[in-house]
């Protein structure tokens, strides 16, 4: 990690400057596509690339909706609204998520999953106990009257892979180890209300993907889209939308390649009672001393 810090420190500061960007841009009515472009854009021009698509979750969903190609989703007056976003500069991943509300009932839902944040990267120094984090985290939302996402997770970030084996509970009573100096995580309180689930399921839509293996692939048309990601996106996941802008006619190939689990999807996560819900992020290194926020 240590060689790679500079990078992880130009990925950071890519997306500290997206962030304002994100909390300050109009999003009542916009199309969710025009988000995801506009934030993805934003990536670039500052000098990253996207480590994932960006994620736009409205309402009870919590994670990995990404607009396909065509979408025509909006943004409904009253809802709360999760943006998930990273950036990636030479494999070095920084992830990052803010929420909006569009209805001050679910102000204080946001202010509990960014206080639990900041008190787990308070907490968070080497040698503690990831489990601790998420007792921290759970108590915090707790506090404000809601309830933590069970089976949602931080997670330990390494080059081109951005759920490295360690995660980051937001309960208390999970064991996954202990932090260590030089790595670096995304931290992500989830919360919603006190009577929910406090759990998610997977939907039967998936818009984002990721490539596990390339053999799968058996017609030219798929060989030559597997040759595509692996020298777009490596292991990282990309976008269906990403993949039929650059050929219009890529489904059939594409196709192939999810029969085959060539690549495999993510499917959108849905809060399990259809609760609202609401997310923050950073991602951090972790030091002698504590951590350092890399995302700001």
């Amino acid at each position: 990690m240590v060689e790679d810090l500079g990078k992880f420190e130009k990925s950071g500061r890519i997306i500290g400057e997206v962030r304002e960007y994100v909390k300050s841009m109009p999003i009542l009515g916009k199309d969710v596509l025009q988000i995801c472009n506009d934030v993805e854009e934003k990536i670039v021009a500052l000098g990253g690339r996207s480590a994932f698509p960006c994620n736009v979750g409205i309402n009870e969903v919590a994670a990995h909706y990404t607009s396909p190609k065509g979408d025509e989703s909006t943004i409904p007056d009253g809802s709360i609204v999760k943006i998930d976003f990273g950036v990636e500069v030479d494999g070095c991943l920084t992830d990052t998520a803010i929420s909006r509300s569009l209805n001050p009932a679910y102000d204080s839902m946001i202010l509990a999953a960014e206080t639990a944040l900041q008190e787990a990267l308070s907490a968070v120094a080497p040698g503690r106990k990831l489990s601790e984090i998420g007792g921290i985290i759970e108590r915090a939302i707790n506090r404000y009257g809601y309830k933590p996402i069970r089976n949602l997770t931080g997670h330990k970030i390494d080059r081109y892979n951005l759920h490295a084996g360690k995660s980051v509970p937001n309960i208390a009573g999970m064991e996954g180890g202990k932090f260590e100096v030089g790595e670096v995580y995304a931290i992500e309180p989830f919360a919603t209300l006190k009577d929910a689930e406090g759990a998610v399921h997977e939907g039967k839509a998936a818009y984002i993907f990721r490539l596990v293996r390339a053999k799968g692939a058996k017609s030219a048309q798929a060989k030559e889209l597997v040759d595509y990601i692996q020298s777009q996106f490596k292991s990282l996941p990309f976008a269906s939308r990403w993949i039929f802008n650059w050929r219009n006619d890529a489904e059939v190939a594409f196709l192939e390649l999810v029969k085959s689990r060539s690549i495999i999807g993510y499917p959108v996560l849905v809060e399990e009672s259809g609760a609202v819900v609401s997310q923050a992020e950073h991602t951090v290194l972790v030091t002698e001393e504590g951590c350092r926020v890399l995302t700001v």
